[in-house]
């Protein structure tokens, strides 16, 4: 278990993250006058326990999201994701305040239907967050699934969060 300064230190880290961001994600069209609908916000719960991260690209392409994010009880975090196609995985995260990796490649986290790794890299920056996800059939040969852009929103410019079905109700046995 880490110390209560460490714990202190990772959760710091993630304050960074807080608020409401434009997504762009080429791999998933979206309607011109929709782009700005596309959106992610991150915010404490729990009282500052966990981190929530809501994630909405409009259109069937992409699916809504969320993501709770905790200590793992060492120097990293643990990411459970869960989605609006009824999807709940599980990644080992981390983030040293400028890289954001999640990292799927644990036997208990794969089944055969997904590779056996699949990773997200993320460099942040205050205002922009720029990433790939990559996944591997074997841990050595990567191929890009899609990449994903958070531009982060001003609060005088915020749109507010765009509304959708899970919003109202309990999502993967959490209530959103």
């Amino acid at each position: 278990m880490p110390h209560e300064s460490q714990t202190g230190e990772l959760f710091k880290r993630l304050d960074i993250f807080i608020g409401e961001w434009r997504l762009e994600a080429p791999a998933f069209p979206i309607p011109t006058e929709l782009a700005d609908d596309a959106r992610a916000t991150f915010e404490w719960t729990l009282d500052g326990t966990f981190l929530l991260e809501r994630s909405y690209i409009p259109g069937p392409a992409a699916p809504d999201g969320l993501c709770l994010v905790g200590l793992d009880g060492d120097d990293g975090y643990t990411q459970h994701y869960f989605d609006s196609r009824g999807i709940a995985r599980v990644y080992a995260m981390t983030f040293d305040g400028r890289d954001w990796t999640l990292e799927r490649n644990r036997a208990r986290l794969h089944t055969a239907q997904l590779p056996p790794t699949l990773v997200r890299n993320v460099q942040h920056r205050p205002h922009q967050n720029r990433g790939r996800w990559e996944s591997s059939p074997d841990g050595s040969t990567w191929e890009l699934d899609f990449e994903l852009t958070y531009h982060r929103i001003a609060a005088e410019s915020s749109k507010g969060w765009p509304r959708t079905a899970f919003q109202d109700q309990s999502f993967g046995g959490l209530a959103a």
